[in-house]
């Protein structure tokens, strides 16, 4: 059963953000900022990758979805980090319709063989357990004669943290908030085109039958000044508080992610950046 992890990492497309920019141009400046593309690496770096490399199941491929536009100096930098991750691949896409251009990348690394695809998405600060895989497949097979009478189902692992990291180190609020990304991933029919990404993760209640799996901590939710998601005002703010030495040690165990590396990634950056 083949599994695939989408990031759109600093892709330019028509729609996908929920605070929109006046041109494609706009888009670009603000995606391609110097400021905003160092901090993007510094979280890709030290909170993205490190469970995904650590993964107690490896059989997974990981599309990552660029803009042909994006400069070279950052396309340089992408490919020297993904160089010794046989999963990831690149998947560089001109600007176009945000839900299309993510299927057609999804399906162009898609086997459609005779079993379901298991498909999820994740941001470039956003982490999952060192055993997602491995717990996706096998709640992929507890539910597997659900998922034969039905197109798509959601497999929603939705307990973890909401992370803000910091030169100090990691601020983290516990979290069981349902159809969160990155560990809530979509089972789909083997013959079906559609993707993960032709969803909006937090309405897919209302499009397909889901199953929540609670219980074990499971995803790191990342939360910075440049989230889409929190460019509008209202957005409540989560009780955030710095990690003791024993969740920091749960942290390394559980998602790979040392609070010590992602505080000098973030202390590193021009101030600018921050």
């Amino acid at each position: 059963m083949q599994a695939i992890g989408i990031c759109r990492f600093s892709y330019p497309g028509d729609g996908g953000f929920q605070v929109e920019h006046d041109s494609l141009k706009a888009r670009m400046d603000y995606l391609y900022a110097p400021a905003r593309m160092d901090e993007r690496f510094a979280t890709f770096e030290t909170m993205m990758l490190p469970p995904l490399r650590a993964q107690t199941d490896g059989d997974f491929t990981l599309a990552v979805v660029i803009g042909d536009s994006l400069p070279d100096q950052y396309r340089d930098r992408l490919e020297a980090l993904l160089a010794d991750m046989p999963q990831a691949v690149i998947l560089p896409r001109a600007p176009g319709p945000h839900r299309k251009v993510m299927q057609d990348a999804i399906n162009s690394v898609r086997r459609f063989d005779d079993a379901p695809c298991l498909q999820f998405r994740m941001d470039d600060d956003d982490a999952v357990a060192c055993n997602y895989i491995e717990k996706l497949r096998q709640a992929a097979r507890d539910v597997a004669s659900m998922a034969a009478r039905h197109r798509h189902i959601a497999i929603d692992f939705n307990q973890g943290y909401i992370v803000q990291p910091g030169p100090d180190g990691l601020l983290a609020a516990p979290t069981q908030a349902p159809y969160a990304t990155a560990a809530l991933a979509l089972m789909i029919r083997h013959d079906l085109p559609l993707s993960v990404m032709n969803f909006a993760h937090m309405k897919v209640g209302r499009k397909m039958p889901t199953v929540t799996f609670t219980g074990e901590d499971m995803l790191l939710r990342g939360h910075n000044a440049y989230n889409d998601s929190r460019q509008k005002p209202g957005i409540k703010q989560p009780d955030f508080a710095p990690l003791d030495a024993a969740a920091k040690a749960h942290f390394k165990k559980v998602f790979n992610v040392d609070a010590g590396k992602v505080a000098a990634a973030v202390a590193a950056l021009p101030s600018t950046a921050r």
